[in-house]
């Protein structure tokens, strides 16, 4: 508890991990959900060029959402985790220091 009040140990990477697994489950979210639309909007025209057109678009829209939104969560996951890991290498060079 020691630890926690006095700030020498951060909670907010654990928070960080979290929040990226939540915007991951939301990135495959919306990957499906462009599939979705993509398979709707090809059969409301009723032609089956549209739907197989409809059908490619939904896939592949769905991947690369799922696939651009799940990359741009990772890299500002790892962006926020890099600034507290600074913190903590800077704190064990202090401490070493200290030391000496």
């Amino acid at each position: 508890m020691k630890k926690f009040f006095s700030f020498e140990r951060m909670i907010t990477p654990i928070i960080i991990k979290i929040f990226f697994w939540i915007g991951l489950i939301l990135s495959i979210l919306t990957g499906i959900g462009v599939f979705i639309m993509g398979i709707i909007m090809g059969f409301n025209d009723g032609s089956s060029g549209a739907i197989l057109l409809g059908l490619l678009g939904g896939i592949l829209g769905g991947a690369l959402s799922f696939l651009l939104l799940g990359l741009v969560t990772r890299i500002y996951a790892e962006l926020l985790i890099l600034a507290f890991r600074i913190n903590g290498t800077l704190t064990d060079i202090k401490q070493i220091l200290e030391e000496k």
